[in-house]
Formats: C-alpha cells, structure tokens, sequence
C-alpha cells in the first residue's frame, strides 16, 4: 500500500510547472542549482524555493561540495507516483471493459 502522505508531497511538488521543468532536466542526469535555473524566467532564491519543495517530496536530493549544489532526481520516488497512477488506470480500464462487455450484450438499451 502507498504511503498518501508522500503522495501528496510528491504531488504537490509536481503541480508547478517551473518543478515539473527542474524534474524533466533531472531525469537527463545531476545538474548545479544555476543550471537549473538557466530555462526558468525565475530569480536564484525562488528557484532554490522550488528545490526546496522538491526536496521535502523526496523527489530530489542535494549535495554540496565547495560552492556548487548538485542535485540529483530520486526515481524510486517518481515511480510512487507512476504506480499511483498506474493503479487508477487498471482500475478504470477493468470498468470500462465491463461497460463495454454490458454494452455488446444489450445494444438496444
């Protein structure tokens, strides 16, 4: 069973476009805080905010060395959610299926 707590976080950390952005670049492999904010139309401080939020979803993690934070993208956190949504869609395909099987066995109603 998942935990819904960090389903929300996970979540929530992804209903911001400018996340979403740092998510996808993430996926490609570690990047700087800088170079995470090169594409965003954002300041450093608010981009460092959104990491921030990513962070506490699990969804990313950091690490300092000398002046540089890099960070890194957690997929097995990612695939919480993927599982999430994977369950909805089993569930609604096996429903759709059944209305689909009721609809052959009664065409005229």
């Amino acid at each position: 069973m998942l935990n819904y707590i960090n389903l929300d976080l996970i979540f929530h950390a992804l209903a911001d476009p400018a996340r979403r952005v740092m998510v996808e670049r993430l996926s490609q492999g570690p990047a700087s805080v800088s170079e995470l904010a090169k594409p965003l139309a954002m300041s450093l401080p608010a981009v460092v905010q959104h990491l921030q939020v990513l962070e506490a979803s699990g969804l990313v993690r950091s690490e300092k060395v000398g002046r540089v934070r890099t960070c890194r993208i957690e997929p097995v956190v990612l695939s919480t959610a993927e599982q999430w949504i994977s369950e909805r869609r089993t569930s609604w395909e096996h429903h759709l299926d059944k209305l689909g099987d009721y609809l052959a066995e009664h065409p005229d109603e």
